[in-house]
């Protein structure tokens, strides 16, 4: 399959199988959602929607987290991932936002990577979910679906998937692609064992097509013997 029969067959299934994708993350507001990446970063959505409300209740706005220790916050996040981390990024992000950008989440990516704890990715969320931008935000999930697939080749960084995948989706698709990627990627296209006899994307999968011609010949090799 060419590459761009590639796209256009997984653009096809993704519009019929989850057409309103979506993050899962819980937020009310943009300062919440670019709290809620940050601390998602090596980190399970479910884990961070655990710790998200008692925080949000304790700092609802960046003034009121911009005015905190970075020992209090702490506290709030202990169960997250690299809490020592992401606990002093927040509390820089606050300052920031507070400070520089008068409490509002900016909606420009060189803007938004100036934010402690804020790197393409997570910019490239808020300006996608936000903004409604067309920005693709290149998680682990991304990155490796991306390149089962065949929708990037040879790509060895993020940035690269990124441009890739940026040059050939539909720009009105671009940010909804990033959730289709990354749910595809948590839920059946797995890290360890992908789970390929429960995925609608055999068909244009350059993965499973090369792992379906190691398997005929192997078993040609053992007919012979």
């Amino acid at each position: 399959m060419r590459r761009k029969e590639r796209y256009q067959f997984v653009i096809d299934h993704f519009l019929r199988t989850a057409p309103e994708a979506e993050t899962e993350l819980f937020y009310s507001n943009p300062y919440e959602l670019l709290v809620a990446v940050v601390l998602s970063a090596q980190c399970t959505d479910k884990r961070v929607n655990l710790t998200t409300p008692r925080f949000f209740e304790r700092f609802p706005d960046a003034k009121t987290l911009s005015e905190a220790t970075v020992d209090e916050v702490f506290g709030y996040i202990r169960s997250i991932s690299y809490p020592n981390n992401k606990a002093k990024h927040l509390v820089g992000l606050g300052q920031m936002l507070h400070h520089d950008f008068h409490d509002q989440v900016p909606s420009e990516i060189n803007e938004l990577v100036k934010l402690p704890g804020v790197g393409r990715k997570t910019a490239n969320v808020i300006a996608s979910v936000i903004f409604d931008k067309p920005a693709m935000a290149v998680d682990t999930h991304v990155f490796r679906v991306s390149a089962r697939l065949g929708l990037t080749l040879k790509a060895r960084t993020p940035l690269e998937t990124e441009k890739q995948l940026v040059k050939y989706l539909p720009e009105m698709l671009i940010s909804r692609a990033h959730h289709w990627l990354i749910l595809h990627g948590r839920y059946v296209c797995v890290a360890r064992t992908p789970k390929c006899t429960d995925c609608g994307l055999q068909e244009a999968c350059a993965y499973y097509e090369k792992q379906q011609r190691r398997l005929a010949l192997k078993a040609k090799k053992d007919a012979t013997t």
